[in-house]
């Protein structure tokens, strides 16, 4: 059993790191975000609406005494029309010291990737932001987008996160 396991670490160092991410859905599409910038997943509530607010940022909630802005990633990334079921969660992150919440579909499940397995993100046209790609997961038959999600929340057009706390 020992030369078991360190033929799986021989194999794991051969094959290169291995990252972790928490995959959900928007429509019909998988993506991932790293898993250490995950706090917490939580069903989703109507958060309070704030006016004059971009139409993907919903509002915001109470989150046991700090209120968390709360990102709808339907109307973000325009994946068709927002339809909160009872298997809609929020997905609460922890980024650059604040906690913003994301509003996904639903939640897959947590999955490893080596760096083999990620693919960089493709080229197109200048009218397709890809800015906040990180890549394209292959695991097995599924083909997860990579989304580097601190670079979206910290972005200026986010306007969640002071231009102070991200220098």
């Amino acid at each position: 059993m020992a030369q078991d396991t360190n033929n799986k670490a021989a194999d794991q160092d051969e094959r290169g790191y291995v990252q972790e991410f928490l995959t959900f859905t928007l429509g019909p599409e998988e993506y991932a975000i790293d898993i250490l910038k995950v706090q917490e997943i939580r069903g989703y509530e109507q958060p309070t609406t704030i006016a004059n607010a971009p139409a993907f940022i919903k509002g915001v909630i109470n989150l046991r005494g700090i209120i968390v802005p709360i990102v709808d990633m339907r109307i973000k990334f325009g994946v068709g029309e927002a339809d909160y079921t009872p298997f809609t969660v929020v997905i609460i992150l922890s980024i650059s010291g604040r906690v913003v919440g994301i509003v996904v579909d639903g939640v897959s499940d947590v999955t490893s990737l080596r760096q083999d397995q990620i693919r960089p993100a493709p080229e197109f046209a200048a009218s397709v932001d890809t800015r906040y790609i990180k890549g394209l997961g292959t695991l097995a038959e599924r083909m997860l987008i990579i989304v580097d999600i601190e670079n979206l929340m910290i972005s200026a057009e986010m306007a969640l996160v002071d231009e102070a706390a991200t220098t």
